[in-house]
């Protein structure tokens, strides 16, 4: 099962909190390839991928309005009041996300605002495979509606039969985009980057994917095209003391194993006994998952770590830098305050982390492999550009005159200075 570490020493915490290996090296030649071929031949680009990678022969790309009509027929009616309810809470929580203009006189006479502006052309990356996520939908295109882009596209690859799984084209239905292509892996993200004469081009690409995809959005990033994260495999990093329920901590540690044989799970937690009965529930219950072979893949390289107390409990969590924490301690608020890195934070014995995968609003697109340190999920923010405004009068450009011209010509820079003499003059 899982790895299991005892006190261990503050100098082995870099070597304890690495990820399982990633590297791209090896895919880097072949996702270039392919980036090229769609940038050059477009949809027959497109076309040649999807018969050699998903094995479907696809007449046209765009999916049609009968098809998404077609979706909602197929999917049944407790999945589509599921998928609606989940919708008004990401979307009621997004919307409190909006900004309202803030003008502030720095001096009399001189006006400073800031305005979110919508990126225009969005793409969303939808995967597709073993588990599509229609609910990955429901995070992307939502805050990108409400923040108003005008045009949204959406990728997801197709399955053999060349349809898009009816949950996918029900959610994006819902949440107002038409433009849904049949495209995925590298081919998709090449199409949204570059354009094709079925995909538009975009300004920046949002979504989860496996590593080719990862590696192709982090490509057309050099190419001027801005994509929402650097991303990696699903985490989640759960602190637990006494107080927690061994079957809980492990539905939470297994329901994130069981995404990719290369996610990883971790438990730091005060108590002895409990890393015991953690062993003991995951082994139970994994035996009844239908993805048990995934999440044991997972599982080899996770790992239970037991500290002295909670204060060194969440510096290594910190250290760790989790996508998801959960704190399932007495004190779950109080421990809130000191987490400086995570990607969002689930508190208490009753807050699983499945609930903002799905349906209690928050965005599960979320940044992984450490980069929780220094980037935030996505959010409204994500999907806009904020612009600074400033308007003097002539009394206030006068009051600010000195102070700028002063620091023009100490920095040689005479058109500076003369920009605002001239018009003192």
């Amino acid at each position: 099962m899982m790895q299991q570490f005892t006190y261990p020493a503050r100098e082995t915490w870099d070597k304890l909190v690495q990820r399982p290996a990633e590297d791209y090296s090896s895919l880097e030649k072949s996702v270039r390839k392919i980036l090229k071929k769609v940038q050059a031949t477009g949809d027959r680009a497109v076309r040649k991928y999807s018969r050699e990678f998903d094995g479907v022969q696809l007449k046209k790309i765009s999916v049609s309005g009968k098809e998404i009509k077609k979706a909602a027929d197929l999917l049944p009616e407790e999945l589509k009041q599921a998928i609606l309810s989940a919708k008004e809470n990401i979307e009621t929580f997004h919307r409190t996300q909006a900004e309202e203009i803030k003008k502030t006189e720095t001096l009399p006479g001189v006006l400073c605002w800031r305005q979110s502006a919508a990126i225009e052309k969005v793409g969303l990356y939808i995967p597709g495979g073993t588990a599509p996520l229609f609910s990955t939908v429901l995070m992307l295109a939502l805050p990108a509606r409400i923040a108003g882009c005008k045009e949204i596209v959406l990728c997801s690859p197709p399955s053999k039969d060349g349809s898009i799984h009816p949950a996918v084209l029900f959610a994006a239905a819902v949440c107002g985009v038409t433009k849904i292509f049949k495209a995925g892996g590298v081919q998709a993200i090449g199409a949204m980057a570059y354009g094709t004469d079925s995909i538009p081009p975009v300004f920046k690409i949002f979504g989860p994917g496996n590593q080719y995809v990862t590696l192709a959005k982090q490509l057309v990033q050099q190419d001027g095209i801005a994509i929402d994260m650097p991303a990696g495999p699903s985490e989640v990093l759960v602190v637990a003391d006494d107080s927690a329920v061994p079957a809980f901590v492990a539905a939470d540690l297994l329901s994130q194993a069981e995404h990719g044989a290369d996610s990883q799970v971790i438990l730091v937690t005060t108590s002895a006994p409990l890393v015991t009965a953690v062993d003991q529930e995951i082994k139970i219950q994994l035996e009844k998952l239908t993805r048990k072979a995934i999440a044991r893949k997972a599982l080899a390289h996770s790992k239970t770590i037991l500290v002295k107390d909670m204060e060194e409990a969440m510096a290594l969590s910190n250290h760790y830098a989790p996508e998801h924490l959960i704190l399932s301690c007495r004190d779950a608020e109080q421990l809130a305050q000191q987490v400086t890195s995570a990607g969002s934070v689930f508190l208490g014995n009753y807050s699983p982390e499945s609930a903002g995968d799905y349906a209690s609003g928050t965005n599960h697109t979320l940044p992984t492999n450490g980069y929780a340190a220094m980037y935030s999920g996505v959010s409204l923010d994500s999907f806009v550009k904020k612009i600074t405004y400033q308007q003097l009068s002539r009394e206030g450009l006068q009051r600010i005159s000195n102070t700028v011209m002063t620091m023009a010509a100490a920095e040689g820079l005479d058109a500076h200075k003369n920009a605002i003499a001239i018009r003192l003059n």
